[in-house]
């Protein structure tokens, strides 16, 4: 069992599921600093105030002794605005990274064929032609 674990954990396909994951989440952090640090602010100025902490706010809290507001309830949209752009972002460039992947598949697959020569049919009928002359 230990055998078949070591020879299924060192196949190439999932080894490279596991770089292409790690990569990933590489890349999905890069992803959402730059909604957070570029199109946030961007998109903030059109609300005039920072996109991300955007929020409907349902139920109003009650203050407490310190001034600060406790027990509110509100809708966080801009956070599920800016988690939305993230995923498009994130989706676009796998489907572009995809989309080369695939054509270069594709030009591999169409390798020019191999000249056609004379089929099996013409063969033996050349050779039976030949041994009809002896």
């Amino acid at each position: 069992m230990l055998k078949e674990f070591k020879e299924f954990a060192l196949k190439g396909s999932l080894l490279d599921i596991a770089v292409g994951f790690v990569m990933g989440a590489a890349f999905k952090s890069v992803v959402t600093a730059f909604t957070a640090g570029i199109v946030s602010p961007l998109i903030g100025i059109l609300f005039n105030a920072n996109f991300k902490d955007l929020k409907w706010i349902v139920k109003e809290g009650i203050a407490n002794a310190e001034g600060k507001i406790e027990g509110s309830i509100a809708v966080l949209y801009g956070e599920f605005i800016t988690t939305i752009i993230d995923f498009v972002i994130v989706a676009f460039v796998m489907f572009l990274i995809v989309k080369a992947v695939n054509s270069t598949k594709r030009k591999e697959e169409e390798a020019p064929a191999p000249p056609a020569g004379p089929s099996q049919e013409d063969l033996l009928g050349e050779i039976r032609d030949l041994l009809a002359k002896k």
